[in-house]
This record gives structure tokens, sequence and C-alpha cells, in this order.
């Protein structure tokens, strides 16, 4: 239970800096700075939303957050404070601080370094927390929730052009389809967005039993008419790890992907629907670095009014499915 545990922050910290490199230019965090991170107070968790330190380093608080209060089993309630740690030279992105408030008062800081730093910085973050979980009961289950509700929070964001979910009520119906903004793999090499997709275009299409790819031709772009659709929206990973002198390296890949929930995708356990499938289940993805077609799991669901908007599906002259943000769905 407890690796399940640590695997599971090693992840959402993964992810976390994943999105820091497109967005904020990350550098590894050496293990001086990390020591430097880990020794500093923030005067007021309240107030203090911006600080500068040794005229070398920025604590921003993350995405402008509100403090998480998190109880437990026990009824305890625990405070959960996050900040970009940003080395000022460059602005540059190097680790996520965490402060953790107890009920007594008393504080624990986490320092989680960006995906980028040596080894032996990890080894150091893992042995830290490790010493706080012994000290102060399920504070990894903690984290490790926070950290995750983040993750999928943000990657929602990024499916949605940056906009917060919708409050409104979604549409839910047979309408079988994809939102005009999901990349179609075409048979160039290259992507399109689905929208701008046309008959006589040439997409990939991959046997689910064989992983064979293929070349089919459209027939058709079925569009549906604007209208505020409830969307499935998938997080899958795929992660090796490899235990090196230097410490625990991590390969982690992401895909994201969204649909309508009666959308049917090819499952290890057969055809189901996005809206049926759970965290856990396995996916066919296309894996860029490789070229091959490697199993994903669901690592995050959602599911949501995804706005007033168009959504789209492929009819073609052969084959069952074609590749979509880079995640093998069906044909319909």
């Amino acid at each position: 239970m407890y690796k399940r545990i640590i695997l599971s922050v090693i992840l959402a910290a993964a992810f976390h800096t994943l999105q820091a490199q497109q967005k904020a230019n990350p550098r590894p965090l050496t293990m001086a700075e990390y020591d430097i991170a880990k020794n500093y107070t923030v005067a007021d968790l309240d107030k203090d939303t911006y600080v500068k330190f040794d005229n070398t380093y920025i604590l921003d608080r993350y995405q402008a957050r509100k403090p998480f209060f998190i109880t437990g089993d026990d009824g305890l309630k625990k405070r959960i404070d996050l900040y970009k740690l940003i080395a000022k030279e460059g602005m540059q992105e190097i680790g996520l601080m965490v402060f953790y408030t107890t009920e007594k008062g008393k504080i624990y800081k986490a320092v989680v370094p960006d995906y980028t730093a040596d080894g032996k910085v990890w080894d150091k973050y893992f042995q830290d927390i490790d010493n706080i979980n012994k000290e102060e009961k399920n504070f990894v289950l903690k984290l490790s929730y926070i950290l995750s509700r983040e993750l999928s929070f943000q990657q929602y964001k990024v499916l949605n052009n940056g906009k917060a979910p919708s409050e409104e009520e979604a549409t839910y119906g047979s309408d079988i389809c994809f939102p005009g903004d999901e990349e179609v793999a075409m048979a160039s090499g290259l992507t399109k967005m689905l929208k701008d997709v046309k008959p006589g275009d040439q997409v990939i299409t991959v046997d689910p039993q064989t992983k064979a790819a293929s070349v089919v031709t459209v027939k058709e772009l079925t569009t549906h008419e604007p209208k505020n659709y409830a969307l499935t929206s998938l997080v899958l990973i795929a992660s090796a790890h490899r235990q090196t002198n230097t410490g625990m390296e991590i390969q982690l890949s992401a895909k994201v992907l969204q649909a309508t929930p009666n959308h049917p995708m090819m499952t290890r356990e057969g055809n189901r629907k996005m809206g049926e499938l759970k965290e856990g289940q396995e996916v066919l993805c296309l894996n860029e670095l490789t070229g091959k077609y490697d199993v994903y799991q669901v690592w995050k669901k959602d599911e949501r009014a995804g706005g007033t908007q168009k959504v789209y599906n492929i009819v073609a002259d052969g084959g069952s499915t074609f590749i979509m943000n880079g995640v093998m769905v069906m044909q319909k």
C-alpha cells in the first residue's frame, strides 16, 4: 500500500513538472537549492503569496490557490499550501514547495523537484517525506491526494483552453463525437484538428488485435449542432522505472483525451464507452518515442459540461479505429 502511495506522489509530481516544462521553461533543481528551499519559512501563509528570498529565488502561490484543508479518518484537520519554486535568473521553475500545517500549528515542509532533477535530489525528497510520514501519520497519503487533485483540475483546464469547467447542465444524448480541437493522426505523419478534416483526407487506422497501422480514406466528417455537450476527459499514462546508481529513473508518457461519454474505445476487457471506463483500465495509445502502439492506463477520469460547441466524428472507407490525440478510438 505504501509503495503504491509513493508511486502516486511520483506520478503527480512528474505530471506537474511536465506541465511546467511546457509553460515555464524549468531547469533541474540542485541539491544545494533543495536544501536552501527546505530551510526557508514563509512568514505568513495567509498574506505572503509572492515572496523573494536570498535575492535568488521566488515562491509564488501555485495557481493563486487558497490553502487546502484536509481531514482524515482521525478527524484532524490539516492545512496544505503549495508554492511554485522559481529561480529568479531566467524565471525558471525548479520545483514545488509544500507547507503542511498540523492542527497544533506545526509546519512540515517538502520540496518536490522538477522531473529533470538528478536522481540524488529525488532520493533526498523520498527520504524526507518518508521521515515526515513516520512522525505525521498519513502525510504521504494526503500530499498525494492534493497533488493528484491539482493535476486533474489543471489537465482539464488545458483540455478546455484554460477555462474552468462549466457549471451549466450538460447535454447527454446519442451523439458519439469529439470536440473539434482534438488532433487526428494523418497518413502524412502529421496531425490535423478534427474540425479541419475533409472527405478525401487519409488517416491512420490501427488493428486492435495485431496493433498494425494502415491508411484509410475519410468518406465523411459528421458534424453535430452546437450544444453544451457532456464530455468525458481522460488522462492516460504509461510509465517505466529503472534503478540506477544515482537514483530511480522514471520514464513517463501521458495522453489526454475528451469525447462524449458514449464514444466507444477498445480496452483490454473489450469495447467500452468512454463514460464507462474506470481508472486503471488499459487502452491502446501511440508511443511517439518508439513509434509503437503500447498499453496505457486510465489514470484520471472526469466528466463535465464542455460548454456550447459543435462535435465531430470521422467515417472512413475501412478500418474500425483512428488515432485521436495519440489514443486509439473506435470509428462510429
